[in-house]
């Protein structure tokens, strides 16, 4: 039997390239923050511009939320369109999705242009009713897609290798292998007094003029701009954790026979519990499918290996499966109005600027947001900076902003009244965790599989909310705003930055 593997399935087929760590003081003229699609992607705009650009990744190239995404390309997106409509209007969902069209075709030329190897190929999108009970959200995905002006048909059978009650597709979408896509934009920037560091983490930004970020090892680099194109945003002075919600959901990837035939679309279901397909093959020729879905907000309870179970066995039976070896989570920023933040950081921010809240759909919104922020910086129009300010208002969303605060304020007083798990370290079992009452406070025990223990403060570093454990991954989450940390109090995602506190297991 094949060992499951918790990585994901693009990052274990690709080597990790090495770029060197920022360790000198450096002049630029513009300092991206993040290594995933939307950092590189506005770096290598910059650069094109002719600016001297900096990328700054806290960890490697792709090795956040780009590396563990499904990697659909599409305009579609399931029944994202219904739901920017509701919020945005006609006028606004047709911007959208004419700028999710326009990214397909602009990651297709650099693909060509560049001559990346990263498998892209167009395909169709599917958004199905697996039953009656979905089939009004697929006539609403469909309607919403329509008026938006994609060329969308409804059918009952769609390229799929199983029966749904209902279905609207929308062809030449695409997929591809994400890291070998971002691996060779990263090889592009080096070169021309333009540099890529991995191992960087930003600890502070100061707004200038100049613009100063300073790493976790000391390093300054000065600028005339910064781009933050972190999974969440770094810094809290934009407020976007009062408009944004961390959200998390789970893939596997399952080994298909030789003679099986996979998914001939990729696709997406309208209703809970979500399940999202596409196909893969991978450079030997083997054909896999990925199935995702599962979410849940990050920090929740409900971040159990049982996610998995429940993902394997939807690809067992719908596919011929050899195996399933790969099995990982991912994380996205939700904005409250269903729409990416890219723009301007802050009302009065004229050299800082922000890429975020890519909702489950970084590949197209990720390389809108950088073709918006890279235009500002050159200081050309582009037609869709005012749909996607950071700084909007939209009063349609006001009570979907309560309920994230509401979400954020219960577990902010409420974890803090909750009470301990265990009173001792030794009732923690192997493989697990619990909240520990040590002497007047509580610390977060995790006993590891070979019987070692690892303590560690539950305050969270970003905002001071209470972490909680993620048995699913192994890790600490914050269930505010979604730092999340491994168990020994490292950082694993941001906006926090410093890890941690390392604690004595109480006896």
């Amino acid at each position: 039997m094949t060992a499951i593997r918790h990585e994901s399935l693009w990052l274990a087929a690709s080597p990790p390239p090495a770029f060197p760590q920022a360790t000198g003081d450096l002049t630029v003229d513009v300092v991206v923050v993040g290594g995933g699609i939307s950092g590189l992607t506005t770096a290598l705009l910059c650069k094109r511009d002719g600016a001297r650009v900096a990328v700054l990744e806290r960890g490697t190239i792709a090795g956040g939320a780009s590396g563990f995404t499904t990697a659909k390309i599409s305009a579609l997106q399931g029944t994202k369109l219904s739901e920017v409509e509701r919020f945005h209007g006609a006028e606004g969902v047709a911007a959208y999705a004419r700028a999710s069209s326009e990214a397909i075709d602009w990651i297709e030329a650099t693909v060509r242009d560049c001559a990346l190897d990263c498998g892209f190929e167009r395909i169709a999108d599917v958004t199905w009713a697996a039953d009656a009970s979905e089939a009004e959200s697929v006539a609403g995905a469909e309607q919403a897609a329509r008026a938006a002006g994609l060329p969308v048909r409804a059918t009952s059978e769609p390229p799929l290798p199983f029966p749904v009650d209902s279905a609207v597709v929308l062809e030449r979408q695409a997929q591809f292998d994400p890291v070998r896509y971002l691996r060779g934009l990263a090889e592009l920037i080096p070169g021309d007094d333009c540099h890529l560091f991995e191992r960087s983490a930003v600890v502070h930004v100061d707004e200038g003029p100049p613009c100063a970020v300073t790493t976790d090892a000391g390093t300054t680099i000065s600028a005339g701009a910064v781009v933050v194109c972190t999974n969440y945003p770094l810094l809290d002075r934009g407020l976007f954790f009062a408009r944004m919600e961390a959200a998390r959901s789970y893939l596997v990837a399952a080994r298909l026979r030789d003679d099986a035939a996979p998914p001939q679309a990729m696709g997406i279901s309208a209703g809970e519990p979500t399940r999202s397909v596409r196909p893969y093959r991978d450079p030997g020729g083997q054909a896999w499918v990925l199935v995702g879905g599962e979410g849940h907000m990050t920090g929740s309870e409900e971040a159990t290996p049982e996610r998995y179970d429940a993902l394997e066995r939807f690809a067992r039976e719908r596919f011929d499966v050899v195996d399933v070896p790969h099995r990982w989570s991912t994380q996205d920023g939700m904005p409250t109005d269903r729409l990416p933040y890219a723009g301007r950081y802050h009302p009065r921010a004229s050299r800082l600027f922000v890429d975020c809240g890519h909702q489950k759909w970084g590949m197209t919104n990720g390389t809108v947001g950088a073709r918006v922020v890279a235009d500002l910086i050159a200081g050309r129009d582009n037609p869709y900076a005012e749909l996607l300010d950071p700084n909007r208002v939209t009063v349609r969303s006001a009570p979907q902003v309560a309920r994230a605060q509401l979400w954020v304020g219960a577990h902010l007083i409420g974890d803090r009244l909750a009470p301990a798990e265990a009173s001792s370290a030794d009732e923690v079992p192997a493989g697990e965790a619990r909240v520990v009452r040590s002497g007047l406070g509580k610390v977060g025990v995790h006993r590891d599989d070979a019987g070692a223990l690892h303590a560690v403060s539950l305050r969270c570093t970003h905002l001071g909310c209470l972490v909680h454990w993620n048995g699913a991954e192994r890790s600490w989450d914050c269930p505010c705003h979604g730092s999340r940390f491994g168990i020994d109090g490292e950082v694993l995602a941001g906006p926090a930055s410093r890890p941690l506190e390392r604690r004595e297991p109480p006896g």
